[in-house]
Formats: C-alpha cells, structure tokens, sequence
C-alpha cells in the first residue's frame, strides 16, 4: 500500500534536483508544463472554510486569425467520505451531499462549466463486502433519485453541466454502476452504465450490478462532448476507442482504485487514451481509507480484513499531445479536484493537425 505521507512524484523529483534539472525531466516524463491558473479568491477563502483544498492549472494553444477560441473550465473531484460507514445510510448520504454542495459552491466561483464527482461518490465504496445490507440501500433512481434532484438543483443555479456517478436502482429493481448526465438547465442529458466490471481480489462489484447495455453514449451539452468512462473501463483501450468514434471531445473517468496493482497504470492509462484518441481525458479517483463493519475475505487466500486499501486520489487532466495537469496523491483530510480545462473544440493534436484547442484547468482536492 503506498504512503500516505508520499504526495506525488513531481513533489519528490522537485525536492531532490536542481531546478534547471527538474524542469528538463517532469518535461520528459509529463510532456509540456500546464500553466497555472489563478483562483478566485473567494473560492479559495471557501475551500479554506470548508476544510478542502482548489489547483488550477490551464492547458492553453496557439492563437488562430479566423477562430476564436472557446474555453472550457473542467473540475474534477476527488472526495472521501464524510461519516463512519457505521452511521445510518440516509445521515450518510445526507453528508455528503451537503459536502459535494460546498465543493461545487467553489467550483462556481471558479468559472467551472462542467464538473464530474468520483465513481459512486454518494457513498463508501463497499462492494468489497458482498453485503446487501445496508449498501444496496443507497441505490436509487438515475432519473428521479433524490441525488439527481440534488445535482439539477446545482447545475441551475450555476449554470453547470454535472456528471453524478451513482449505485442506480432501475424500474426492474436491478442495480447499475451508472452515472447521470445533467445539463446546465438542470435537465437529465440521460445516463451511462459501467462497460467492463472487475473480478479481481476485493473488487466483488459482480456481486452487485453487471456489464452495461447502453454501449458508449456520448452527451451534447452547451461546453463540448462529454463521454464518462466508468472505472474499470479504463483498462480497455476500445472502450476508449469508442467514445472518440462516437465523437467525444472529453471523456471523463470517474474511479475508485487502491494502490497496488493500479497504481502504476493510472498515470499512464488515461493520458494514453488521449493520445491514441486526440481528446482530453480527465481520470478521477476518490482518497481515503474507508472501514466497514464486518470483516470480509475474497478467495484471494488474504486474512480477512475491513477495509478495500487506501484511494491515493491523484486526479489528472490529459489533453492530445499528452501533456497532463500535476496530480496530488492524496490529503488527510481530502479534497476536491476542481479541474478547469478549456477545450475549444475537439483537439486533434500538433500530431494530426495544425492546431488545437485551449484548455485551463482548476482543480480541488478534499
């Protein structure tokens, strides 16, 4: 399991080589350096308030005679949950609520036009367990739940498109690792369904739900075309093959992984799908370490234990040329990635073409 007192790799190359040195390798390592963007200053008085932590970074390009260009703001966040898994589901979900409402009161004050939470941010992650009770209780409807309502309320009163990863209970009373897409006007865009479910070790999650069947839809909204890539999709590269076909311009990757195996893949996975794909990618993981009740075992020969590992954050932005934003692996106490990016149009990257779009980027961390 990695440290928690280890922050990223660009925080240890920047303490132990000289400035001139560490510019030439983080250069090397994550391709051109983003820029960083300034915050307002109310919303960083709010985090402060609020016990959560803004970055802003900006991915910018060349200034075009005949377009002008056309800034998008993503955020992103990366949240650990509020109350002990212990605590009665409805408190639970009740917290985090009011938490995330806190989290994009600040995103707004960013100028963030669309916004993404982790995978199944409404909630522990806790289909490690293999319990129905009490985690199956915090599915609900994706097009009339109470957290849709929470985020249509939102996304009017910010004028910001949001992507809300939820546990769905559909009207057949099956469940769905889902994620609702709403518009700025506050109205369902729809929904999308996790293509590929893990069966590795803890990660019981068939248990639960199983393999989407709405295919890999991607959401006109006033900003851009937005797909979200559920978590483990991540790992197949013609899942993200088929977002681009079916003409994203970003593709969001909400997630909930451990340290271990995923670890070293997650720097890599998203930011090469950007390449390999010419849109921007925005990969999200939750942080924290989250204790369950009961002990549990998963035939991987491991003594039983309470909790999944600990989720090391470290969110990033990638565009086409495969620059990507710093990440933050992971705070104490959490927080948000707020992640303003500006795409203007889908950038097909230096590599196929003679341009591409500006981004900025800001981003939070709980």
């Amino acid at each position: 399991m990695a440290e928690a007192t280890f922050e990223s790799v660009e925080s240890v190359l920047e303490k132990h080589l000289p400035p001139e040195e560490y510019d030439k390798v983080r250069n090397v390592i994550y391709g051109r350096e983003c820029g960083t963007l300034e915050l307002n200053p109310d919303a960083v008085e709010h985090a402060k308030k609020h016990n959560f932590q803004l970055k802003g970074y900006r991915m910018s390009a060349d200034a075009e005679e005949l377009r002008p260009p056309r800034i998008v703001r993503v955020g992103l966040v990366q949240n650990q949950i509020v109350l002990p898994t212990t605590e009665p589901v409805a408190a639970q979900k009740e917290a985090l609520g009011k938490r995330i409402e806190s989290i994009v009161d600040a995103a707004a004050l960013c100028g963030v036009n669309v916004i993404c939470f982790q995978e199944t941010w409404n909630m522990p992650f806790a289909f490690c367990t293999r319990e129905r009770s009490p985690w199956a209780e915090f599915a609900e409807s994706a097009e009339h739940g109470p957290t849709v309502q929470l985020c249509q309320q939102m996304a009017r009163r910010h004028n910001m498109v949001i992507v809300s990863p939820i546990l769905e209970r559909d009207e057949g009373d099956l469940l769905w690792n889902a994620a609702v897409v709403v518009s700025n006007s506050g109205a369902v865009l729809g929904k999308t369904r996790k293509n590929h479910i893990p069966r590795v070790g803890d990660f019981n999650e068939s248990t639960y739900y199983m393999e989407s069947r709405l295919g890999h839809p991607v959401f006109q909204t006033q900003f851009g075309r937005i797909a979200v890539n559920i978590c483990y999709g991540r790992h197949h590269p013609l899942n993200w093959l088929v977002y681009a076909a079916n003409g994203a311009d970003v593709v969001f990757n909400p997630s909930a992984t451990v340290a271990g195996l995923s670890e070293p893949l997650w720097h890599v996975e998203a930011r090469n799908a950007a390449v390999a794909n010419s849109y921007f990618t925005c990969a999200i993981n939750r942080v924290g370490t989250e204790m369950f009740p009961n002990e549990f075992t998963s035939g991987d020969k491991k003594p039983a234990h309470k909790d999944l590992g600990h989720f090391y954050g470290s969110s990033y932005v990638s565009a086409p040329d495969g620059s990507r934003t710093p990440v933050s692996l992971l705070l104490v106490s959490s927080a948000p990635t707020c992640s303003p990016l500006c795409p203007c149009r889908a950038s097909r990257g230096q590599r196929t073409a003679s341009w591409w779009p500006n981004w900025t980027s800001t981003s939070a961390v709980r």
